[in-house]
């Protein structure tokens, strides 16, 4: 009862401002056709919360809240990021900030690579997975959270391929398709990615 009861509501917040982010998910957003109005929480003037929890479902879940609370309306957050193995699962739930600055991009994929350096064998892949979890509240006090979670398992590029995403996306590479994440289009990318198996998940939850 609880998963369809927020679309009472005639708007849900997308906590996030990350524009890839974003942009992936109005996209899934479209392609479900949710009878409800998504607003991005950067157009309510809200700030980005406080993400001091230990794993992603924690974050999502405080980020969740944070937009709930500021809105007073339902809010779904999305908390994801990289995970390698090889690097006793970093940068993990510090993915977006890896090299120090939120965001920067350009610097998360460069302290990764560097990493990696002592691990790099000539005949042998570095595994890596790509991490979403949603968390859906109805409103800041919601006792029951809903948690859609998605995994995407690739490897790590030793360079940078694609024009594409974000994040380390021309780093992720997918050996089904041998092209890096970057190198597919939003369609193809939220057919298969860790945030579009979760869109799923939730998609699914509305009629259970």
């Amino acid at each position: 009862m609880q998963a369809t009861h927020w679309l009472q509501h005639d708007s849900l917040v997308l906590a996030s401002n990350n524009q890839g982010k974003i942009a992936e998910f109005e996209n899934l957003f479209a392609q479900l056709k949710l009878p409800i109005q998504v607003i991005p929480q950067g157009r309510l003037n809200i700030a980005d919360a406080i993400e001091d929890g230990l794993s992603f479902v924690e974050n999502a879940i405080i980020k969740a809240r944070h937009a709930a609370a500021h809105a007073a309306k339902p809010a779904i957050a999305d908390d994801s990021g990289l995970v390698v193995p090889i690097l006793g699962g970093a940068p993990g739930i510090y993915s977006a900030r890896y090299a120090g600055e939120h965001g920067d991009d350009q610097a998360n994929n460069a302290l990764l690579l560097e990493r990696l350096k002592p691990y790099r064998q000539a005949d042998q892949a570095i595994d890596a997975m790509f991490i979403c979890v949603l968390a859906l509240v109805e409103h800041a006090e919601d006792p029951l959270p809903q948690i859609f979670q998605g995994v995407w398992h690739g490897e790590v590029l030793t360079e940078a391929r694609g024009e594409h995403g974000f994040g380390y996306d021309p780093l992720f590479w997918i050996p089904a398709l041998q092209c890096s994440s970057a190198e597919l289009n939003k369609e193809q990318k939220n057919k298969i990615s860790h945030r579009g198996q979760a869109m799923r998940l939730f998609a699914a939850s509305l009629t259970a």
